[in-house]
């Protein structure tokens, strides 16, 4: 049995909706995801790839997406990442810059940017600075009134899909409070450069960048929103956003799960496959019972982002437990594949590498408890209740 997804889902599955994005990712993804890895680029052509045949956009509005809705688009991030996680955190960016364009931006800025998606419009999410880290609230980065717009003035650091974006969601503190700015890559004033902390070891999808704005003059129409309110867009975004990393750490998952799954049973020893015997059967059920649970988190989530609910919690609820589980898995395939799973040629390493990453990038564990925990103070004694996820 594999891990196939969405299998819950069955409008994603009859519709084929599963089936053509399986196809396209196992022809144009899944041959280059070691190299990606190996030699940490962005993966400019499969980005490019998965906008022209819609994927990118799938849960977009008309006229600048399908409208599909977010279950869609978790479904796109499960399957990428099942080939490669790069390509996935790499998709993140771009929907963070969709999704708080979507929901805040000013029409005139929706029409200037939101079309560019569909062609492959690469966006890169620049919230971090060395002095602030996930502290967001009171930033280096300033932003001041000019007579024609705004001018911006600072660094941020460790910027995800920093090395190939086209454009940067920025935030920046102006007289009023913090706020939220898009900034295009060729704005005199632009650059990156890779600081001393560039590199990771999984998630390895081009050096992070340290971006340098200095003195970007950016029209007026290009704050996001109302001045000010930067920090509860920045974290209402966030909260869409790791829906689909619990997606992605679900795609990694699954990859390690059925590549160990078919090594066992292939794999002869002492006159038995490796299945064959109770306690590898065991791991294997026990990886299955835990995918399959937090994948309906996680798609009960996704449902959220569309018809409303406490996706704060629900978000936070999803990606806590499909990272950590991620990890798990990974590590209990190499158990499983002995000596092969070890091997620099196996993609154990990879998967076991993407996976602990992403218990730490997007919202580490403690910060996703943080926000679980602030919610148990408003949440009634039957919260979990079976009712609550049969509306």
């Amino acid at each position: 049995m594999s891990s196939d997804s969405t299998t819950a889902w069955p409008d994603l599955v009859e519709s084929g909706f599963v089936a053509g994005l399986q196809g396209f990712v196992q022809r144009t993804i899944a041959p280059d995801a070691e190299r990606i890895d190996r030699e940490d680029i962005y993966p400019v052509e499969a980005i490019k790839g998965l906008a022209r045949a819609g994927y990118s956009t799938v849960f977009m509005p008309a006229p600048f997406g399908a409208g599909r809705g977010y279950r869609h688009a978790l479904a796109v991030f499960e399957e990428v990442s099942y080939a490669s996680a790069a390509v996935g955190i790499s998709l993140i960016t771009i929907l963070q810059a969709q999704t708080i364009l979507n929901l805040f931006g000013s029409a005139s800025l929706q029409q200037r940017y939101l079309p560019g998606f569909g062609d492959g419009l690469i966006a890169s999410y620049a919230l971090t600075e060395a002095n602030h880290g996930s502290d967001i609230r009171s930033l280096d980065t300033k932003a001041q009134r000019t007579a024609d717009g705004w001018a911006i003035e600072g660094e941020k650091s460790f910027i995800t899909s920093g090395s190939a974006a086209e454009v940067f969601v920025v935030l920046a503190q102006t007289e009023v409070g913090v706020s939220t700015f898009i900034v295009p890559r060729d704005a005199p004033g632009v650059t990156t450069y890779l600081g001393r902390n560039s590199a990771t070891f999984g998630l390895r999808n081009g050096p992070h960048v340290n971006l340098r704005l200095d003195r970007v003059q950016l029209p007026a129409d290009h704050l996001i929103g109302q001045e000010g309110k930067g920090v509860r867009q920045a974290v209402t975004t966030l909260d869409y956003s790791r829906t689909m990393a619990a997606g992605i750490s679900l795609g990694i998952a699954r990859a390690a799960f059925d590549r160990a799954l078919e090594h066992a049973r292939k794999r002869v020893v002492f006159d038995s496959t490796v299945f064959e015997k109770q306690g590898i059967q065991w791991y294997f059920a026990d990886m299955l019972a835990q995918l399959e649970a937090a994948r309906l988190l996680t798609y009960h989530t996704a449902d959220l982002l569309d018809r409303g609910g406490d996706i704060a919690r629900m978000s936070s609820e999803a990606k806590l437990l499909a990272a950590k589980l991620a990890t798990e898995v990974c590590s209990t395939c190499i158990q499983v594949c002995g000596a092969y799973g070890v091997m620099e040629n196996a993609p154990y390493g990879r998967f076991l590498r993407d996976a602990k990453a992403y218990e730490i990038a997007g919202g580490s564990a403690e910060v996703l408890r943080n926000t679980i925990g602030k919610s148990l103070s408003r949440l009634p004694l039957s919260a979990a209740a079976p009712e609550n996820f049969l509306q």
